[in-house]
């Protein structure tokens, strides 16, 4: 009882007023003990009566207005020291005009000094005292057996979490030292730790030390430098964790002390995304959106991202039930505030379409619902094609019918000079944007390359591989791909969005280009296992409509800069509409022969820069000219 009472924030706010009224005090008597060399204090005792009530109440109204009187002494840090200075030298100079103008004649001047010195060292020793009292006891409280650990990163952030983990019982840690690569750093103590060494002696320090796990404090540490930490903290035997990134701290909930396993986006080292929101804002906040495969896992993202942005509401269409049944779930707990609607049903079906804009009216349509797997859509064209074209061009014309103001495509680097039926379809999709552009509704494509986890994407078959023991397969040495995270790629198309004008193709930056094997050699490491000791890596050939290297741009668009550094906006070769009606009319009659030749000729007529691969060119038989198919099919 007498705990819970101590607790409350009253109580505990009187008790610090009255222990820095008891340094007042204090402080205003051994300035007179100074003074006077400790003997004849008797002579000034009529100044000291008169003194010390001043200080007191002069003291504590400058503590309350410097907001010094809260309780919270444990968690004392340099901006409450600067505070306690100007609140002790703006007690002391009041009081010194109060006791010159009002009190008795003769008051020593140097006990106005000795004063303020006092005073301030034992308000600030105060709040130590405290501190480390609170970070003893709850040392002792926690039963928890403490891990020893080292700290990589002797920065503002290393520093940050040795004082998260000191402050939070639950992190069961024992910090043993730091390690830093910079030289200047090295023997010096921070925070009361020490700099053991580089990371180059981290092996002999971890056994010297008995240390368990290394956590990484660099939230700024590129890919490479990442790496490396990596490589050498797994050649000494110890465990690792990182802390999250500056991006994720910016954009997520999170803290210095959520510590966490050092993931491969970190190996990657993507930089961090600056949205510029007041462009974003207007498109989304307040208006209701549309988002077609929306339980995927960029239409997922997407639905998280707008999310954030204060929408009407959100509808998600998905043709996948478990997984709409899912997102709808998140959504509702993730973000209660914003009315998210799942609606079952296929961008293929018109009728379907047309009911839910009639029924929700949105504003925006984010279109992701695409057949995507490159070799299973070499085995199933005429599918690929019902979906990412057909599929799209009955929505492109119900949005227009029903006055959408925006509409979004995610398309992919696939989509330049393709060699696959998907890519093909996907500029299929882009010329369809294109020619369906108009004053009501402002058309976009956007396209990005492979993104990180998601579903079908290298990175999960890779980790399923190392599960069970390797092999891990790859189809050819020199295979490189784009690469980017899912909320990295979701964050650009919302920019992409909001700086497209209409009838245009947004490309973003994606960096280098990634070795699929170098990004497979990394999943091992994160796993604790050697690349070609542990895991072999396998060689299979490259599969069907792949590339060893994609595009995002060919040479015939031009290059148009927007504000956005990541953003790119490419003037792509349009087509009037009622060309593409037509040929969307012939593509459909040769669907309906369920013609892989013909349809493969009339893609590449269609989309001159298709290389089609093997498999659908043996399928063409002697047709030599689409017009031929087309004469024979009329």
């Amino acid at each position: 009882m007498l705990e819970r009472i101590i607790n409350t924030n009253g109580v505990r706010r009187r008790l610090v007023e009255i222990a820095q009224a008891i340094v007042f005090v204090l402080s205003g008597l051994v300035a007179f003990l100074l003074r006077f060399d400790l003997n004849s204090l008797s002579v000034y005792v009529r100044y000291l009566i008169y003194a010390i009530p001043i200080w007191i109440v002069v003291k504590t109204i400058m503590f309350h207005v410097a907001n010094l009187n809260r309780p919270g002494m444990r968690y004392v840090s340099i901006a409450d020291v600067y505070r306690l200075v100007v609140a002790n030298l703006a007690g002391s100079a009041v009081s010194c005009l109060l006791i010159v103008s009002l009190g008795p004649p003769g008051f020593p001047r140097s006990v106005y000094f000795n004063d303020f010195i006092l005073s301030f060292l034992g308000t600030a020793g105060l709040r130590v005292i405290v501190r480390m009292i609170a970070e003893a006891m709850r040392a002792g409280s926690n039963g928890a057996v403490q891990k020893r650990i080292f700290i990589y990163g002797a920065g503002d952030a290393g520093l940050l979490l040795l004082k998260e983990i000191r402050n939070n019982s639950r992190l069961a840690y024992c910090v043993r030292g730091f390690i830093d690569d910079c030289k200047s750093k090295q023997g010096i103590s921070i925070g009361g730790v020490m700099v053991r060494g580089p990371g180059d002696e981290v092996g002999a320090l971890v056994r010297k030390h008995s240390i368990d796990l290394i956590l990484i404090a660099i939230p700024s540490a590129t890919g490479a430098e990442m790496t490396r930490i990596l490589s050498l903290c797994h050649a000494a035997g110890a465990k690792c964790k990182t802390v999250p990134s500056f991006s994720e701290m910016v954009e997520g909930d999170y803290r210095i002390g959520h510590i966490r396993d050092v993931a491969v986006e970190d190996l990657l080292g993507r930089p961090t995304v600056h949205l510029e929101e007041s462009q974003i804002r207007p498109v989304v906040e307040g208006k209701v959106v549309l988002v077609t495969g929306a339980a995927g896992s960029i239409g997922s993202e997407l639905c998280r991202q707008i999310a954030r942005f204060r929408p009407a509401a959100i509808v998600g269409f998905e043709i996948a039930e478990s997984a709409l049944f899912e997102i709808d779930r998140e959504m509702h707990q993730c973000f209660p505030f914003v009315p998210f609607y799942p609606e079952i049903g296929s961008i293929q079906n018109q009728s379907r379409i047309n009911e839910l804009l009639a029924r929700y009216e949105p504003s925006a349509i984010y279109h992701a619902a695409a057949y995507k797997h490159v070799p299973l859509m070499e085995h199933h064209v005429f599918e690929a094609l019902e979906n990412n074209v057909f599929g799209t061009y009955k929505l492109v014309d119900a949005a227009v019918e029903h006055g959408v103001e925006d509409f979004l495509l995610i398309s992919s680097d696939k989509a330049i000079r393709p060699t696959n039926v998907m890519g093909a379809t996907k500029r299929i999709a882009e010329l369809i944007l294109l020619a369906f552009q108009n004053d009501h509704t402002r058309h976009v494509a956007v396209r990005f390359g492979n993104v990180l986890g998601s579903n079908g994407s290298v990175v999960p078959i890779f980790k399923k591989q190392i599960a069970s023991g390797g092999p891990i397969t790859l189809t050819h040495p020199e295979m490189r791909r784009f690469f980017m995270t899912i909320p990295e790629a979701c964050q650009l198309v919302l920019q992409a969005m909001a700086i497209g004008k209409g009838g245009q193709i947004c490309v973003l930056e994606m960096g280098e280009p990634v070795k699929i094997v170098d990004l497979a050699k990394k999943l091992i490491l994160l796993s604790g296992l050697r690349p070609g000791e542990d895991i072999e890596i396998e060689f299979t050939g490259v599969r069907p409509g792949e590339k060893l290297f994609e595009e995002l741009s060919s040479s015939m668009e031009d290059t148009i800069p927007t504000n956005h550094e990541k953003i790119r906006i490419f003037a792509g070769n349009g087509m009037r509409k009622d060309d593409l009606r037509y040929w969307l009319g012939l593509l459909r009659e040769i669907c309906e022969a369920r013609d892989t030749g013909s349809l493969v000729l009339a893609l590449k007529e269609l989309v001159p820069d298709y290389s089609p691969s093997l498999g659908p060119l043996k399928k063409i038989a002697n047709v030599e000219d689409v017009r031929e198919v087309v004469t024979e099919l009329r």
